[in-house]
C-alpha cells in the first residue's frame, strides 16, 4: 500500500492505494494557513488515520509520498519557492519523519500531477510528459520514461516563475509576482492573473453576461465567471480568454523547443476550459522551431486526484528520481 498526499494551500488531501492503484481510503482536511505546527500535525494526522487502515487490513506499513507547493532545496534540505509561505526554510521533511517515525519523500506537486498523469492517466505510454498546472499559482513538471525529472537545483519544470515569451509593449513590464519579479508566466497564467487581466482591461463589471454596468468596487470577476460568461457570449470575457489563449500558446511553445515532450497534460482549476485544447495547438506553431508539431495537449485523467495519486507513486516508479 501507498500513502500519497496531497498539501494544498487550501486542503490536504491525501488517499491510501493498493498495488495496482486503487483507492482504498481518501480524506481530505482543510490546510491551517499560516502555522507550521499544524500543518505538520494535520499531515501526520492523515497518516495515522491510513496507518489504521492498513492495519486493520493486515497489510503491511505504507509508505508515504506527499506533494508540497515548493521543493526541497538540495543545499539546506529546507523548503523552498512555496506559494504557500510559511513552508519556507523550514525543514519540512524532517520534521514529519521525527513526528511520524518512518522515511518520508517530498516533491513538487506539480511533479506529481505530471507522474501521477504519466503512468496510468491521460500520457500514459508516452516517453516525455511535462504537467502543468493552471491555478492560484502556475507550476511545471517534467517526467521522462516515468521517472520525474528533479534538477540539480531542485526546479525542474518550474516554467512559472520565466517571464512570458514573446511579450507586447503592452504586457510590459508585467504585474508583480510573490517571487519578487514582475511580468512572470504565473501572474498571467494563473486563476488570478486572468481575473487581473480582465479587470485591468474592462474594469470591474457586475449583472447579466453582456451587462455594460461598471461599479469601482467589490465586483471583481472570478475567473470561473468569466469563463462562463464568456461562453454565455459577453464579449468582454471573450476578449480576455482570447488573451489568455495566446498567452498559453506562447508560453506552452517556450516549453516545446525546449523538452520536445510528447504530451503536455494541464491540470487545476483552468485545465476545465474546454476550449484550450483546441484554440491553443492552433496558435502555437508560430512560435515552434519545426515544420510539423505533433504534441499533445490533453486534460488529465484523473482531475484534481492525480496530484495526490503522484505523491503515492514516488515510491516505486519514481525510485530513481528521488533523492
Amino acid at each position: 500500500m501507498r500513502i500519497g498526499i496531497d498539501l494544498g494551500g487550501t486542503k490536504i488531501e491525501g488517499v491510501l492505494l493498493g498495488g495496482s492503484g486503487e483507492v482504498l481510503d481518501r480524506h481530505r482536511v482543510p490546510t491551517p494557513k499560516g502555522d507550521y505546527d499544524a500543518t505538520l500535525e494535520a499531515l501526520a494526522a492523515l497518516t495515522d488515520r491510513f496507518d489504521r487502515f492498513a492495519a486493520e487490513s493486515g497489510a503491511d506499513v505504507p509508505t508515504i509520498g506527499i506533494g508540497t507547493p515548493g521543493a526541497v532545496s538540495p543545499a539546506t534540505g529546507r523548503m523552498k519557492n512555496c506559494n504557500s509561505t510559511w513552508l519556507n526554510d523550514r525543514p519540512l521533511r524532517e520534521d514529519l519523519v521525527a513526528r511520524i517515525g518512518r522515511e518520508v519523500r517530498l516533491a513538487n506537486d506539480a511533479n506529481c500531477f505530471a507522474l501521477s498523469e504519466a503512468v496510468d492517466g491521460a500520457a500514459a505510454g508516452a516517453e516525455v510528459v511535462f504537467g502543468v498546472i493552471l491555478g492560484t499559482g502556475v507550476g511545471g513538471g517534467v517526467v521522462v520514461r516515468e521517472r520525474p525529472i528533479l534538477g540539480a537545483n531542485a526546479i525542474g519544470g518550474e516554467w512559472g516563475h520565466n517571464p512570458l515569451p514573446s511579450v507586447t509593449a503592452d504586457e510590459l513590464p508585467g504585474p508583480p509576482c510573490y517571487c519578487g519579479r514582475s511580468g512572470c508566466i504565473e501572474t498571467f497564467l494563473s486563476g488570478p492573473g486572468l481575473a487581473h487581466d480582465h479587470e485591468r482591461v474592462h474594469g470591474r463589471r457586475a449583472g447579466r453576461p453582456g451587462d455594460d454596468a461598471f461599479v469601482s468596487e467589490g465586483a471583481r470577476l472570478t475567473s470561473e465567471e468569466i469563463v462562463q460568461r464568456a461562453a454565455a457570449g459577453d464579449p468582454a470575457c471573450e476578449d480576455t480568454l482570447h488573451r489568455y489563449e495566446h498567452r498559453l500558446a506562447r508560453a506552452l511553445a517556450s516549453v516545446v523547443n525546449l523538452l520536445d515532450p510528447d504530451v503536455i497534460v494541464l491540470g487545476g482549476g483552468l485545465s476545465q476550459i474546454e476550449r484550450l485544447y483546441g484554440s491553443v495547438p492552433k496558435l502555437w506553431d508560430r512560435w515552434i522551431f519545426s515544420d510539423t508539431v505533433t504534441t499533445r495537449l490533453v486534460p488529465p485523467r484523473h482531475g484534481d486526484a492525480s496530484g495526490v495519486r503522484g505523491a503515492a507513486w514516488l515510491w516505486g516508479r519514481a525510485d530513481a528520481a528521488i533523492d
